[in-house]
C-alpha cells in the first residue's frame, strides 16, 4: 500500500461501516498481521507515530488545526520491518474528546474497535500522566458495555478481557518535566507504574480514583511507557511531518527510535483464542463482525467472534484443500489413460497434500465436519477423474482394436473367409490380434472389458464362418464352438479380476489416507494444546505479577481479588483442555469407526462380487463340460457305429 486506506468510516451520524474497498485489501494478505493501533485525544500527534513506524514522513493526515483531521479507522499495510513472512498493519484512530460529535458513546465504539482488533495499543497523550490525564482515558472503564467474552455473560464479567486484549503503550508526547519520583531518576515504564498507583480506602472518591487504573492494570497487564520531549520549536510543529531530521530535537528523535524498535521487536502477532495467528483475511472478518455488532446496538461477543472465524477458515481450508487436489488431478488428466497403479499413486499424493493444506489453516474443526466434507468432495472427484480415465481407456483400446482388426474385417469384407479352410485362418488371425492388442495394454485400465466386448462381437462372424466352412465336421464345428466359449469364458474372468483389482486399488488409497489423516490431525492437535499452554502461562504469569504487585503494595482486598481469578482462570484452562481432549477422543473414535465400517463394505463388496463371479463362471463351465461330455458320447457312439 503506497497510502493509508479508511478501514471503518465515521458516517456523521454516528453510524460506522467497514469499507469494501479496505477489505479487498485484507483479503489479498495471507500472512500473519501486527497490528498497532494509536488511540488518543485529538490534536495530539497519533498520526505522527504512525507515519513513523510506516518508515514514511508523510502517510497519515497530520491535523494543524484545533479541528479533529482522521475520522473513523484509517488502515496503513506494509511489510513487516524485521519479521520476514509478516505484515505490519498500522491503525489511525479519529481523535477522541472531539466536542463536535453527536454521539456520546462514539469515542467509546472507537476505543473498543481498537482494542479489539489490534495486537498492540498505543494511548497517545500530551503533557503528563497526572490524575487528569488518567481520567481522559474514561473508555477502558466503559468497555464492558461494548465488550463481552461470551455470550452468557449478562454481568459485564471482565475477568477474562487479558486473554483477547492487546499490549499497552502509553505515549506520553511534549513532557517538560524532570522524569523524577522522590528525586531519583526513573524510566518511563516506573513513571507509568508510579501514575497507576493506587489509594487506600473506600470511599466514593477513592474508588472513582482507583477505578480508572484498576481497569488500565486489569485489562493490560503487559505495558509501556514512552516519555517524548518537543520535537522542535511551537513555530515549527504545524508543519512537522515536512521538517528534515536535523530540525529536530535529537533528544525526540531518540525516543522516537527506541518507540519504533520496541514495536516492531516486541509486538506480537494478533491471536485469537488458543494462540490462533491471524492473517489480513481474518482481520477483515473480525472487522466486519464487530462493527455489524456495533451498528445492531449489539456488545461483540469474542467468543461468538471465534465461532464465526472458525467456519469461515475451516471453509476456506476446505476449499484450499479441494483446490490442491483439483490442480494435481488436472495436471494428470493431460496424460490420461494410465494404468490404475498410476492414477492411485498420484491420487494417494494428492490427498496427503489437500489434507496437509486444509490441516495447515483449519481453525477449531473439533468434531471433524470439515475436514470429513473435504474427504468425501476428494472421493466424488476421484471417482470422477476414475471415469475419464476409463473413458479414455476404452477409446485407446477401442482404436487399437480397430487398427488392429482393419485386415481382418476387410477380409471379412472380401469374403477370404467364406471357403474351406477359412475358420481355421479366421481363428489364427483373431489370435494374432489378441496376442498383439494383450502386449500392448498390460496396464491399460478397461482393456479386459474392451477385449470381452471385442471377442463377443466377433463371436458372431466367427460362427458364421465355421458353419458355412465345408471343411469342418459337424463335430469339429461343435468342439470349435465351445473352444469359442471357454476363450469367452476366460475373458470374461479376466474382465471381473480387473473390475475386482479397481476396488481393491481404491481401498488401499484410502487406508493410506486414513493413516496419514490420522497422523496430521494428532499432529495438529498437540500443536494447538502447545499454544494453548503457551497462551495460558502468558496469561498467568501476567495475573500473578499483577497479584504479587498488589500485595507488595499493601492492597490484600485487590490481591485476593486478583488470587481468585487467577485460580478461576486455571480452573477454566483444565476444564478447557479436559473438554478439549476428550472432543479430540471422540473424533478420532469416530473417525476409526467410520474407517472400520467402509472396511466392512469394501469386504461384503468384493465377497458379494466374488459370490456372483464364481457362480457365474461355475455355470458357464458346467455348461461347457456338459457340452464337451455331450460331443465326447456322440465321437464314442459314431465310432462303436463304425
Amino acid at each position: 500500500m503506497k497510502e493509508p486506506v479508511c478501514l471503518i468510516s465515521n458516517e456523521g451520524s454516528g453510524g460506522l461501516s467497514v469499507s469494501p474497498g479496505a477489505l479487498d485489501i485484507l483479503q489479498q494478505l495471507e500472512q500473519p498481521v501486527v497490528v498497532v493501533s494509536v488511540v488518543g485525544l485529538y490534536r495530539t500527534g497519533k498520526s505522527y507515530l504512525m507515519n513513523r513506524l510506516a518508515g514514511r514522513q508523510t502517510g497519515f493526515a497530520l491535523g494543524n488545526t484545533i479541528e479533529s483531521k482522521t475520522k473513523g479507522i484509517w488502515m496503513w499495510c506494509v511489510p513487516h520491518p524485521s519479521k520476514s513472512g509478516h505484515t505490519l498493519v498500522l491503525l489511525d484512530t479519529e481523535g477522541l474528546g472531539d466536542v463536535n460529535k453527536g454521539d456520546s458513546k462514539h469515542d467509546t465504539k472507537i476505543f473498543a474497535l481498537a482494542v479489539l482488533l489490534s495486537s498492540t495499543l498505543v494511548y497517545n497523550s500530551r503533557g503528563t500522566i497526572d490524575n487528569r490525564a488518567i481520567e481522559e482515558l474514561q473508555y477502558v472503564t466503559e468497555l464492558t458495555e461494548f465488550i463481552k467474552i461470551k455470550a452468557s455473560d449478562e454481568d459485564g464479567d471482565d475477568s477474562q478481557f487479558v486473554k483477547f486484549f492487546p499490549n499497552f503503550i502509553w505515549a506520553v508526547r511534549d513532557f517538560t518535566l524532570e522524569a523524577k519520583i522522590d528525586g531519583k531518576d526513573v524510566s518511563g515504564d516506573e513513571y507509568l507504574e508510579y501514575a497507576l498507583q493506587l489509594k487506600r480506602g473506600s470511599s466514593r472518591t477513592v474508588m472513582e480514583y482507583n477505578l480508572p487504573r484498576e481497569c488500565i492494570r486489569k485489562y493490560f497487564p503487559s505495558r509501556r511507557c514512552f516519555m517524548f520531549p518537543f520535537p522542535t520549536r511551537e513555530d515549527n510543529m504545524s508543519r512537522l511531518e515536512s521538517l528534515e531530521s536535523d530540525e529536530l530535537s535529537p533528544a525526540f528523535l531518540n525516543i522516537a527510535e527506541q518507540f519504533c524498535r520496541f514495536v516492531f521487536e516486541e509486538s506480537k502477532v494478533k491471536l485469537l483464542k488458543d494462540g490462533y495467528k491471524v492473517n489480513g483475511k481474518v482481520l477483515g472478518h473480525l472487522a466486519q463482525m464487530y462493527v455489524d455488532s456495533i451498528s445492531r446496538g449489539d456488545m461483540p461477543c469474542l467468543e461468538n467472534a471465534v465461532v464465526a472465524i472458525s467456519q469461515l477458515e475451516n471453509k476456506a481450508a476446505l476449499e484450499e484443500g479441494v483446490r490442491a487436489y483439483l490442480g494435481g488431478m488436472e495436471h494428470l488428466k493431460q496424460s490420461f489413460p494410465l494404468g490404475l497403479s498410476a492414477i492411485s499413486s498420484e491420487h494417494q499424493r494428492l490427498c496427503s497434500t489437500a489434507i496437509q493444506e486444509f490441516v495447515k489453516r483449519c481453525f477449531k474443526d473439533d468434531d471433524g465436519k470439515y475436514l470429513k466434507l473435504l474427504e468425501n468432495a476428494i472421493d466424488q472427484h476421484f471417482e470422477q477423474y476414475l471415469h475419464h480415465n476409463e473413458e479414455a481407456s476404452k477409446q485407446k483400446c477401442q482404436d487399437l482394436l480397430a487398427n488392429l482388426s482393419a485386415e481382418l474385417n476387410q477380409g471379412l469384407q472380401e469374403g477370404l473367409y467364406a471357403k474351406p479352410g477359412g475358420y481355421k485362418l479366421f481363428c489364427q488371425e483373431m489370435e494374432g490380434i489378441v496376442e498383439k492388442y494383450n502386449s500392448q495394454t498390460s496396464e491399460v485400465v478397461k482393456a479386459k472389458e474392451v477385449l470381452e466386448e471385442f471377442l463377443k462381437n466377433k463371436h458372431v462372424e466367427s460362427e458364421a464362418i465355421r458353419q458355412a466352412d465345408a471343411k469342418l465336421s459337424e463335430q469339429e464345428k461343435q468342439i470349435d464352438e465351445e473352444k469359442e466359449k471357454a476363450v469367452l469364458l476366460h475373458q470374461k474372468m479376466k474382465a471381473e479380476e480387473e473390475k475386482k483389482n479397481k476396488l481393491e486399488a481404491k481401498m488401499k488409497a484410502d487406508r493410506k489416507k486414513f493413516e496419514e489423516k490420522m497422523t496430521k490431525l494428532t499432529e495438529k492437535n498437540e500443536e494447538e494444546k502447545r499454544r494453548g499452554e503457551v497462551e495460558f502461562e502468558r496469561i498467568l504469569q501476567m495475573k500473578m505479577s499483577e497479584q504479587k504487585d498488589m500485595m507488595d503494595r499493601g492492597f490484600e482486598m485487590q490481591a485476593e481479588k486478583m488470587k481468585l481469578e487467577i485460580e478461576e482462570t486455571r480452573r477454566q484452562h483444565e476444564e478447557s483442555r479436559s473438554a478439549q481432549a476428550k472432543q479430540f477422543e471422540l473424533t478420532m473414535e469416530s473417525m476409526k469407526k467410520d474407517r472400520k465400517e467402509q472396511e466392512q463394505r469394501h469386504d461384503q463388496n468384493i465377497a458379494q462380487m466374488m459370490q456372483q463371479h464364481e457362480q457365474t463362471i461355475l455355470q458357464m463351465q458346467h455348461q461347457h463340460q456338459q457340452a464337451m461330455a455331450k460331443l465326447e458320447q456322440q465321437k464314442d457312439a459314431k465310432c462303436k457305429v463304425m
